[in-house]
């Protein structure tokens, strides 16, 4: 169906049918409820608390002897706050924690090729999100830090790190 159609089909509906079918929704999909629930009490601070906790447990678990290290598990939360539409810095803190957390796990092994492109991704958008959202100053020095922690443990592309920050800077 397109939206035209919809739009279309919604106008022909009564106030009271329509809630019936919100209604609906909001008890047969998840996502819906999720969105409701988020925009009626966003309690952003809380799903960044449980986020964060989620993200740190995959690179240093509690339960288990062995970190997973699913650079996924942080790249779903983050999809998630975009699509809930969070607060900008609130994202930009989540996607900072990943990349922090993710660099402590690096210092105590060495990871393979997939992990340093994924991370270098991630500092991209990071650093794009910033800059779009004008929040870059608020975030500088994480980067800068963060980025000279790329330089100090001699990750393969330590340079194009540097080139993005520059970029960043400039």
């Amino acid at each position: 169906m397109s939206k035209n159609a919809l739009k279309k089909y919604l106008q022909q509906l009564d106030a009271d049918s329509l809630r019936e079918q919100l209604l609906d929704l909001y008890g047969r999909f998840p996502e819906v409820k999720t969105y409701y629930d988020f925009v009626f009490n966003p309690r952003e601070e809380k799903l960044l608390r449980e986020a964060t906790q989620r993200i740190s447990e995959e690179y240093f678990p509690l339960r288990r002897k062995k970190a997973r290290a699913r650079r996924s598990v942080a790249h779903k939360y983050i999809r998630h706050f975009r699509t809930l539409e969070v607060d900008p810095t609130v994202l930009a803190e989540l996607m900072a924690f990943n990349l922090e957390t993710a660099q402590r796990y690096e210092t105590l092994r060495r990871c393979p090729e997939a992990f340093y492109r994924s991370m270098y991704k991630s500092f991209r958008e990071w650093g794009n999100h910033l800059v779009h959202h004008g929040i870059y100053g608020d975030f500088g020095e994480r980067a800068a830090s963060f980025a000279g922690g790329v330089e100090r443990a001699d990750w393969p592309d330590k340079q194009a790190y540097a080139d993005f920050l520059e970029q960043l800077n400039s």
